[in-house]
């Protein structure tokens, strides 16, 4: 669970608020635009929205999922499974974009959402993620990362050989990964399920909680 300190207006996902104190009004807002609202339809990804605002304490949770924030500088981007997506601050923009080097593949988990400028954006994870500093060829499969610096190179390599196994259905359950080279980070969670076909209103849960991990992502708790 993440408070948010409101004294103006944040962007949260619909229906992921489970308290509030203070004076708070709330304004659904779909996709946050007809333009992601578009890609959205054709992709499968994107973020239910809604505009909070007022003065008070905001708590928003999401399945009892682990909260972490993300403090953005303007000086690099970063991309985002748009399922992992809690709440960020208006001052924030983003899109709907494909991984660089997935080429024509037709999976959802392959479009992600991009957020730019300089502002605090609230993440999910399902347990504990780790924090992959990249500084070597990294991998990651495609349902278990989360999020990741937008000036990463990525790339989507297939690990299963074609042979005998697999025309008989074989497979090691690692054909794709997603390949990043370059400086930046990368948050994996230990979940690897399959993407859904388009993000609806999110359920709430409650956290206790947990301690920072350090590097980009900071305390659990906070608020603006």
């Amino acid at each position: 669970m993440v408070r948010v300190g409101l004294a103006g207006e944040v962007m949260a996902r619909a229906g992921s608020m489970v308290a509030y104190q203070g004076q708070l009004e709330f304004e659904a807002l779909g996709s946050g635009g007809i333009g992601r609202f578009l890609k959205q339809a054709l992709t499968g990804e994107g973020v239910p929205l809604m505009k909070v605002r007022g003065h008070g304490d905001l708590f928003l949770a999401d399945a009892a999922q682990d909260v972490h924030l993300v403090d953005l500088d303007g000086s690099d981007g970063l991309t985002i499974n748009g399922a992992n997506v809690l709440a960020f601050e208006p001052t924030l923009s983003y899109d709907i974009r494909r991984v660089q080097g997935a080429g024509g593949a037709g999976n959802a988990g392959l479009f992600n959402c991009v957020f730019t400028g300089r502002g605090r954006i609230a993440i999910t994870t399902k347990g504990q993620p780790v924090v992959l500093n990249v500084d070597q060829p990294t991998y990651a499969d495609p349902q278990a990362a989360v999020a990741w610096s937008s000036s990463l190179q990525t790339g989507l390599q297939s690990n299963d050989s074609f042979g005998l196994g697999t025309l008989l259905g074989r497979s090691t359950g690692e054909r794709f990964t997603l390949s990043f080279h370059g400086r930046g980070f990368v948050v994996v969670q230990a979940s690897e399920e399959p993407p859904v076909s388009a993000v609806g209103g999110s359920g709430s849960g409650e956290q206790s909680g947990q301690s920072g991990l350090g590097g980009a992502l900071g305390n659990l708790l906070g608020g603006r």
